[in-house]
């Protein structure tokens, strides 16, 4: 996909990019038959079901396809590859390039699939793509199959970049005076608890091996970051320091963490290993600094934000301290997510000056190389907590069309800014998107 980036102090100053993730190539037009039912099983039809509207709404989100309406498809239902006619497909109306179907049943209290994805324009080898999965049947299950059938056709077509249908998005749950940390899939199903503290919990984190979530929790002795081993189900220690202690980030060999600490009585940024040993400070400015967040490509930078000068700026610097760069030069800054390869941040700006509609608080992607950047929400209320998806195609954040905290919900879009949708209800905060 493209951004068009501008430079903040020169207002025509425009230019196309390409992010790294894309191939700039056009859209594939891609048809996803509903896959035949094979068993007269009675759950092979809601699960069925399930499984065709996962499928299609994967494809959809992937932000490569054109996806073939289900009103333009031929009527026929092939469940093998003897019986697709691949000039059905690719004819007027469907034209389609690729086309996704298969068999689908319940046997025996399990799921058995064969998915193939076909080239409809390749008579002669025409299959791209088999896959067959055999699981306990549920549910969750039939959507779980879905998406794991849409990151491989997503792996094979989108230039070798895996799909994001199996990743996890971790979120902040406000509900009854407190806030505990929870967990969905990328698509906004399967929304369950992951901590019941009973206290104010924010800021997840979760680990690059998704073994570990790293997040900041009020006890007796203020925040301090906590961790919960999602192999164990249960928290795991990590030792408290003096101050306030916030927004944890791991490295992505997940070997650290970066977190803010005020122990010294400023709040400053920490870096300690992931079992909270070895901590040693980078920073040492007067004014906060808070919200660090690794380059996850290289891991030898960190971008974060400090009011060193004043209000709230993005700044970034050697995992080391050093080379510290300011990139926002104005407004109100906050929240840094840096993109998977490197070479965007995306985040929270009131910039109060400049080009558009800069009075509200929104949510920007800027080129690191060149400084210049993109609005990707307008006139949705005030916006927060970007987070990349790990191919780098969508960003998932907060917002709240009323401006209340209490009222916010998490939303995705395209790292574009278009195809936006809420994932959740009011009550849902600081989204952060698993590295896998």
């Amino acid at each position: 996909m493209s951004l068009l980036l501008i430079s903040g102090p020169m207002l025509h100053a425009q230019d196309w990019f390409k992010t790294s993730t894309s191939s700039g190539a056009a859209s594939i037009r891609i048809a996803v038959a509903d896959f035949k039912p094979l068993s007269s099983d009675p759950q092979t039809v809601p699960f069925k079901h399930t499984f065709d509207t996962t499928l299609y709404n994967d494809l959809a989100n992937a932000g490569i396809f054109d996806v073939v309406s289900k009103s333009l498809q031929p009527q026929a239902t092939p469940g093998a590859p003897a019986e697709i006619s691949l000039a059905q497909w690719s004819a007027a109306p469907s034209s389609a390039a690729m086309v996704a179907f298969g068999g689908f049943s319940v046997q025996g209290g399990r799921i058995v699939c064969n998915g193939f994805l076909f080239d409809a324009k390749n008579t002669q080898y025409p299959q791209v793509l088999a896959k067959q999965y055999n699981e306990a049947a549920s549910e969750d299950s039939a959507r779980q199959v879905a998406h794991r059938f849409a990151d491989e056709i997503i792996f094979r077509l989108g230039g070798g970049t895996p799909g994001i249908a199996e990743t996890k998005i971790y979120y902040v749950k406000m509900g009854g005076g407190n806030k505990e940390i929870w967990a969905m899939d990328y698509d906004g199903a399967n929304q369950h608890p992951v901590t019941h503290l009973g206290t104010i919990s924010i800021s997840p984190r979760i680990a690059p091996d998704n073994s570990r979530l790293a997040f900041s929790s009020l006890g007796k002795h203020g925040f301090q970051i906590r961790m919960y081993s999602l192999l164990l189900n249960r928290m795991v220690s990590f030792p408290e320091a003096g101050g306030t202690n916030l927004s944890p980030a791991w490295s992505p060999n997940g070997k650290d963490i970066a977190y803010s600490s005020s122990r010294t009585g400023d709040p400053e940024i920490w870096i300690a290993d992931s079992n909270g040993g070895l901590s040693r400070r980078i920073t040492s400015f007067r004014g906060p600094d808070v919200s660090p967040v690794y380059n996850p490509k290289t891991g030898a930078q960190i971008a974060w934000v400090s009011g060193r000068t004043g209000l709230p700026q993005i700044y970034i610097m050697d995992a080391d301290g050093s080379a510290v760069q300011r990139m926002t030069d104005g407004g109100y800054a906050s929240s840094p997510s840096w993109s998977p390869n490197g070479q965007f941040l995306a985040f929270a700006w009131n910039r109060k000056y400049g080009p558009g509609a800069p009075g509200g608080q929104d949510i920007y992607v800027m080129e690191i190389a060149t400084k210049r950047w993109i609005q990707l929400t307008h006139d949705q209320g005030p916006c927060d907590f970007p987070s990349w998806s790990p191919d780098g195609r969508h960003i998932v954040y907060a917002s709240t069309a009323n401006g209340r905290t209490g009222q916010n919900k998490i939303w995705t879009m395209l790292a574009d800014g278009t195809q936006k949708h809420e994932l959740t209800g009011a009550g849902a905060d600081m989204p952060n998107w698993s590295w896998k």
